[in-house]
């Protein structure tokens, strides 16, 4: 027969192990709720700004260009038709669908909506 404090150790392990399963469970719900593109997208705010909403004029503002213009453009750097001191080699990194969803990420953004 179980004493009550093995009845407690065995419901409180069983409480911690629900926990940790609903918490595992939101965790991954919430990463599926970010759109691919966002999740790529996070790396080019170093040099584009947020949401490509680019500040001054050193580099192209991103967001809300052709999605079709900003594909042609990530392809040609990593292709090496088209020179530049850093994005040549960063697009190496992504695969073709990859660059399509960050072209599509950033053409559905606005310009000057810095977030």
């Amino acid at each position: 027969m179980k004493t009550a404090a093995a009845t407690r150790n065995a419901a409180l392990r069983t409480a911690l192990a629900s926990a940790c399963l609903a918490a595992a469970t939101s965790a991954a719900q919430a990463a599926d709720s970010i759109p691919a593109g966002a999740r790529l997208a996070a790396s080019c705010t170093g040099c584009h700004g947020t949401n490509g909403a680019t500040q001054g004029n050193a580099l192209p503002p991103l967001a809300g260009q052709p999605k079709e213009q900003l594909l042609a453009a990530l392809k040609d750097f990593k292709a090496g038709k088209r020179q530049a001191t850093i994005m040549t080699q960063l697009t190496k990194g992504y695969t073709d669908e990859q660059l399509e969803a960050l072209a599509s990420y950033f053409a559905a953004q606005r310009q000057g909506d810095a977030k």
